[in-house]
């Protein structure tokens, strides 16, 4: 059985119970349609703060970041609360500058991709923007107000 297969169902769950605390200060459950299906997804991901907006970033072999291009209103349940916004993916200089917002903001994320940073928040070699991006996915959610209980 893949890892997902099981970690996606016990996270939705944890993320939208009383116990989200747990989880919820760097993953938030995601909400989005596909755009041939129409159909709603929700998945965990993790994310990090980028001011008001958020950001995460998608391996290339995950679908859901395919549907977020161009901009497209998805759902984030985010510490126990329900916020509409868009999510958009980040491509070109855009997206190397969110892969270098999560680099200088998770240091487990350095690790993972082999990336030192200099002095200056920028990694020592300088294809390792280029590297990260050839098989990463960065995503902004921003615009984001508190959902309407209907």
């Amino acid at each position: 059985m893949r890892p997902r297969k099981l970690y996606n169902p016990i996270a939705v769950a944890i993320l939208r119970s009383p116990l989200h605390g747990l989880m919820s200060n760097s993953v938030m459950l995601l909400t989005y349609r596909g755009r041939r299906s129409g159909r709603a997804f929700t998945t965990p991901i993790s994310y990090v703060r980028d001011g008001e907006d958020l950001l995460a970033v998608a391996s290339r072999d995950h679908a859901w970041w395919r549907n977020l291009r161009g901009g497209a209103p998805v759902r984030v349940r985010l510490r126990g609360r329900e916020l509409r916004g868009t999510g958009r993916l980040l491509e070109g200089r855009a997206g190397e500058e969110g892969l270098l917002r999560v680099l200088r903001a998770v240091p487990a994320y350095r690790k993972h991709w082999g990336v030192q940073l200099n002095g200056n928040g920028r990694p020592t070699d300088p294809d390792a923007i280029a590297r990260i991006a050839r098989e990463n996915a960065p995503v902004r959610f921003g615009d984001l107000t508190e959902a309407s209980s209907r």
